[in-house]
């Protein structure tokens, strides 16, 4: 659901910021009459970037939006960490034991379990 999520504000994002960058077309059809007169280069004081200001807002909100989605802030499930493991039951140790051959001793190793 989340992908969703996502998905759907980035392609209105990029919509959008394709919208906001379109100018309108102005080809005019009329009746016949005189050509129009020939093309003279002037400064236009109102053309600032105006559209590509707000596309460029429109991108950043968006991603914004979309970077809090994806990323959540929420809780989160975190796995405990597993029980350490446990004691050994049987293990070896070296002991002093009895000869039974000339009634002495000697050490050995005595598996010795609990």
């Amino acid at each position: 659901m989340k992908k969703l999520i996502v998905s759907l504000v980035a392609v209105a994002t990029v919509a959008g910021s394709m919208l906001a960058s379109v100018n309108t077309a102005s080809a005019q059809w009329g009746p016949p009459g005189p050509p129009p007169p020939p093309y003279r280069e002037h400064h236009r004081h109102h053309d600032n970037g105006n559209a590509v200001v707000g596309g460029l807002a429109a991108g950043v909100v968006g991603g914004l939006i979309g970077g809090a989605l994806a990323g959540g802030s929420g809780p989160r499930y975190v796995e405990p960490a597993p029980p350490p493991p446990p004691p050994p039951r049987c293990w070896y140790e070296d002991r002093r034991v009895g000869n039974a051959y000339d009634g002495g001793w000697h050490m050995e190793s005595v598996r010795v379990c609990r």
